[in-house]
C-alpha cells in the first residue's frame, strides 16, 4: 500500500466517525494548550524581570569591591581584555550645598575623571561632557530640587503628593553657574571658601522612578583643593574623608562574565548583571519546569480519550482488519495505519493548541494590566512594560514534542492489538 494510500485510508476512517474524532481533538487542543499558556507565565515573568534587571543598571558594569586600605591597581585591570572604562567616584564626608541665585541644594558632591565617565558611555538627558575643570555634570532632579527657603518651609507642611508641586527651578540649569559651599557634620557652620561651577550637563532620569539623583559629578583635579580647604577648617585627623567607588565597564554584555571571572582571580570582590541573570535563569528553569510539569499532566488526561477512541477504532473495524490480513496487509502496516490515525489527532490539536495559545497570551498581556489596575486603583499600572504571558518558540517546539508524542504513545496499545486480530474470526465477524 503507498503511502498515499494509507493516507486516504485513514482519512475515510476519520470521516465516518467526525464527533467521536472531533471531541477527541477537543481534548488534546485543551491539554496542549494549556501546558503552553502555563508554561508561558514562568517565561513572561523572568521575561519582565531580566528587563528590569537591565534597566536597572548599565548592563556592562562591574562593581569592585577592595579590602579596606587597598587600592585598584588600574594599571592590571586595564590590562585586562575587553575592559572598556574605570569609573571611580569619590564622595567627601562633608555636606555639599549648592547655591542658584535664591535658591539652594543639598546633595552629593562626587568627584570623577570625565574621560573615563565618556568612555563609560555616561548617558546626558541635556548638555554636553565637561572640558574644563570648572564645569560640571548634575542630576537629573538636581533643577527640580533647587528650592527657596520659603518653598522648602511650605514643602515641610503638605504632604508628600502636595511638594511636588510646590517649588523647584523650572528652567533648563544648561550654563548656569553654581556656589558650591561646603561643611563639616561636626561643625554648624560652613566653610567660608567657596567655588563657582557653571552646570553643562544633565544626566539622563533614572529608570527607577524612587530614585532621586542630584549628584553633582566634579573633575578629581579639585580632590587636593577640597582636601586643602578642609584641614584649614577643621581639626584632626583625615585620612577617612574620601570614599570612593569603583566600577568597571566592558565593551559588551557578552564580555561581563569573563572580566568577572578576571577580576575575581585577582582577588577583588566584583558583582555584575551577569551574576545577577545567571542566579535568575537557574532559578526560573526550575520554576519552568515545574509549570511544564504540571502542564504534561493535562496532556496526559487528554491522551486518555486517544486511547479510548483508538480502542473503540480497532474494536469496529475487526471484520475490516480481518480482510486487510487475508489479502497479505502486514502487521506492521496495520500498525502503522492506526498510529497514523492517533497521529494525526495528536497533530491537529498541537496545532490548534498553538493558534489558540498565541491568543490567549495576546489577550492576556493586553487585558491584565487594565483589570490589575482597575482593582488596585492604579491607572498608571496599564502603561508598565510588564509581560504577563511570554511564547517563545522553544516552548512551542516541547510543548509540540510532548503532545504528539503522548498521542502516539496513547494509539501503540490499541495498534498492537489491531496486528494480533485472527483473520478466521474476524471474517466471520457479522458486519
Amino acid at each position: 500500500m503507498l503511502f498515499k494510500d494509507q493516507i486516504d485510508f485513514v482519512s475515510q476512517h476519520i470521516k465516518k466517525n467526525k464527533l467521536r474524532v472531533f471531541m477527541t481533538v477537543l481534548a488534546a487542543t485543551m491539554g496542549c494548550a494549556f501546558l503552553i499558556v502555563l508554561a508561558s507565565i514562568g517565561f513572561g515573568i523572568q521575561d519582565t524581570m531580566r528587563k528590569e534587571i537591565l534597566e536597572d543598571q548599565a548592563i556592562t558594569e562591574v562593581e569592585v569591591y577592595t579590602n579596606d586600605g587597598e587600592e585598584l591597581d588600574i594599571s592590571k585591570i586595564s590590562a585586562v581584555d575587553y575592559v572598556n572604562a574605570i569609573v571611580q567616584r569619590t564622595s567627601m564626608d562633608t555636606r555639599a550645598v549648592s547655591q542658584l541665585g535664591d535658591r539652594s541644594l543639598e546633595g552629593r558632591m562626587l568627584l570623577t575623571n570625565f574621560a573615563e565617565e565618556e568612555k563609560s558611555n555616561l548617558k546626558l538627558s541635556e548638555g554636553r561632557m565637561p572640558t574644563k575643570d570648572n564645569e560640571v555634570v548634575v542630576g537629573y532632579q538636581f533643577a527640580e530640587n533647587l528650592l527657596t527657603d520659603a518653598e522648602r518651609k511650605e514643602m515641610e507642611q503638605n504632604t508628600e503628593e502636595d511638594a511636588e508641586l510646590i517649588g523647584g527651578y523650572k528652567e533648563s540649569v544648561i550654563g548656569k553657574k553654581v556656589t558650591l559651599s561646603l561643611q563639616s557634620y561636626d561643625l554648624d557652620e560652613a566653610f567660608p571658601e567657596t567655588w563657582d561651577f557653571t552646570i553643562v550637563g544633565v544626566t539622563e532620569k533614572p529608570a527607577k522612578d524612587w530614585f532621586v539623583d542630584t549628584n553633582m559629578l566634579i573633575d578629581n583635579s579639585w580632590k587636593k583643593k577640597f582636601q586643602e580647604v578642609y584641614d584649614i577648617n577643621v581639626e584632626g585627623d583625615h585620612t577617612d574623608l574620601f570614599y570612593s567607588s569603583s566600577k568597571i565597564y566592558t565593551s559588551s554584555l557578552e564580555h561581563v562574565k569573563s572580566v568577572t571571572e578576571e577580576l575575581k582571580a585577582m582577588g577583588y570582590s566584583v558583582y555584575s548583571v551577569s551574576e545577577q541573570l545567571e542566579q535568575l535563569d537557574v532559578f526560573f528553569m526550575a520554576f519552568k519546569i515545574g509549570l511544564i510539569f504540571v502542564g504534561t499532566i493535562a496532556v496526559l488526561i487528554a491522551s486518555i480519550g486517544i486511547f479510548n477512541t483508538m480502542t473503540m477504532a480497532v474494536t469496529e473495524r475487526t471484520r475490516e482488519i480481518g480482510v486487510m490480513k487475508a489479502i497479505g496487509a502486514s502487521p506492521k502496516l496495520i500498525q502503522r495505519l492506526f498510529l497514523m490515525e492517533s497521529a494525526w489527532i495528536g497533530i491537529i490539536g498541537t496545532v490548534l493548541a498553538v493558534i489558540i495559545s498565541y491568543a490567549v497570551s495576546f489577550l492576556a498581556n493586553w487585558i491584565l494590566p487594565m483589570v490589575v489596575g482597575a482593582a488596585l486603583g492604579e491607572d498608571e499600572f496599564e502603561d508598565i512594560s510588564m509581560t504577563f504571558s511570554l511564547i517563545p518558540w522553544q516552548l512551542v517546539v516541547i510543548a509540540s514534542v510532548i503532545s504528539i508524542s503522548v498521542a502516539m504513545i496513547s494509539g501503540w496499545r490499541p495498534a498492537r492489538k489491531a496486528t494480533k486480530i485472527d483473520v478466521i474470526q474476524a471474517l466471520r465477524q457479522e458486519l
